[in-house]
């Protein structure tokens, strides 16, 4: 989607690297943040927030624009956290609404425990929090099986396996679509970067569960609507049972912001008001 509202885009300098991001609209701050995902396909609903917010898109470490001086460095939730902290304390407008997605929203529940005081509220949609399950053993050995065949054997068979772990759909022309050559370059090391340096830390993450109930950050736990019985439908329902809250149900599925930017939006607004 190309923007329509003026934007914003820059660079912060952190320790180990340099960290892209966009901003858009006017308002409180609201940020819009993925892992892997990096800023692009949030575009559409960061169109849509910034009439009443001013929302930040960052890529995170490894991904899209974001660089890391050692490109071999994992990526952890404390990292992202950190970076996220950061971009939010120099843009001087926080604390912040996130919305953090996926890989994501364990970003925004690491911000929500170690610098509360920049994160006001946090939707987490659909953290993949496998810790929490109690098949966590088996789903350790999947994961490592997933980076193995990844790393080892063939990139397109590991993206298979994931993508059946998670029973995330992904149309067979898409997926050949992916793997069709000669592939982009950005695209794979983005990808590689993912199963090698970040998949491992980020699904093995244990959340401080009574950090999170203390944490003076309002937690509110998505799912999406027809998501029922997929795996971060479970993880997040787990979460949400641990902390005592009631998950909020969003539209569409685990990318329902890029399924149907309006109808997310719409779903985010009335969450916020009512919460």
């Amino acid at each position: 989607m190309t923007s329509t509202t003026p934007v914003t885009t820059g660079f912060l300098t952190v320790p180990d690297g340099r960290l892209y991001y966009e901003v858009r609209g006017s308002g409180p701050l609201l940020a819009l943040v993925g892992a892997p995902m990096d800023s692009g396909p949030f575009v559409p609903a960061a169109e849509l927030l910034a009439s009443d917010y001013t929302v930040l898109t960052p890529d995170p470490r490894g991904h899209g624009k974001s660089t890391l001086n050692d490109p071999n460095q994992d990526s952890t939730p404390e990292l992202r956290a950190d970076d996220l902290a950061r971009l939010i304390t120099d843009l001087d407008a926080g604390p912040a609404i996130v919305i953090g997605s996926s890989g994501g929203a364990i970003t925004g529940l690491a911000l929500a425990l170690h610098h509360p005081e920049v994160v006001s509220t946090l939707i987490a949609h659909e953290p993949p929090l496998r810790e929490l399950l109690d098949d966590r053993d088996a789903l350790r050995a999947e994961a490592e099986d997933i980076i193995d065949t990844y790393s080892s054997v063939d990139a397109e068979a590991g993206v298979r396996k994931f993508f059946a772990m998670t029973g995330l759909a992904m149309p067979e022309p898409v997926m050949q679509q992916m793997f069709a050559n000669p592939r982009n370059p950005e695209a794979v090391a983005s990808e590689a970067f993912f199963y090698k340096h970040e998949f491992r830390g980020t699904a093995g993450w244990e959340p401080d569960l009574d950090g999170l109930r203390a944490t003076p950050t309002r937690v509110i736990i998505g799912i999406g609507d027809t998501s029922t019985d997929k795996f971060c439908d479970r993880t997040s329902r787990k979460l949400a049972a641990a902390l005592g809250i009631e998950p909020e149900l969003f539209p569409g599925g685990h990318g329902g912001f890029v399924e149907d930017p309006e109808a997310f939006v719409k779903r985010v607004r009335e969450v916020l008001r009512d919460n």
